[in-house]
């Protein structure tokens, strides 16, 4: 059996704020990094292989921590970029509800058939995802492993690894700084 541990980074400005960061380069702020801190306090007694995380720079942060001062060896892996959100990117969530409410409902009910102006589908993003999710899967058939990558990438890693729904993408897109537990058995994942 595979336990992989998926993290979230820890919070930026922009999560703090209830802004769209999709692939936006942001740092953690002081409350992210205190989350960071917790979740490596929290993981440090787990027999952890590989940090793999998002490029992103709160993630990347988020597993500087996770790696115990370079003890665990960090790759960052260029698929499991953020959701490119184009034109929505540092936007207020609550802004784009209330100025395109049609476009905010079918993002909660059904996320596959929007693609932000300028951005990516939920159907590109999955279809990366599930390519590097393959490869994991491949190298690594049984251990501990942690996974560092902002919502709503997390959400897709977990609907592919557990085969079930992503839920509302609204509801996670500001969600930091925790971490859970998924374990995978060899059969379960492709």
């Amino acid at each position: 059996m595979l336990r992989i541990f998926l993290v979230l980074p820890g919070a930026t400005d922009l999560d703090s704020q209830g802004r769209i960061k999709g692939s936006l380069d942001v740092p953690m702020n002081s409350d992210g990094d205190a989350q960071a801190r917790r979740t490596a306090d929290e993981l440090s007694d787990e027999s952890i292989a590989v940090v793999y995380c998002s490029p992103c720079l709160s993630a990347r942060q988020t597993a500087e921590q996770l790696s115990h001062d370079g003890s665990i060896k960090i790759k960052v892996i260029e698929e499991l970029r953020n959701l490119d959100r184009g034109l929505w990117h540092g936007k207020l969530i609550e802004e784009l509800r209330e100025s395109q409410p049609r476009v905010y409902r079918q993002w909660s009910e059904q996320p596959e058939t929007v693609r932000p102006p300028g951005g990516e589908t939920l159907e590109d993003a999955n279809k990366r995802v599930a390519r590097i999710v393959r490869k994991i899967r491949r190298r690594h058939k049984s251990g501990s492993i942690a996974l560092v990558v902002p919502e709503p990438v997390a959400s897709l890693l977990r609907s592919q690894l557990e085969n079930a729904d992503i839920g509302d993408l609204w509801k996670v897109e500001c969600r930091c700084g925790s971490w859970e537990t998924i374990d995978v058995t060899p059969d379960s994942v492709g």
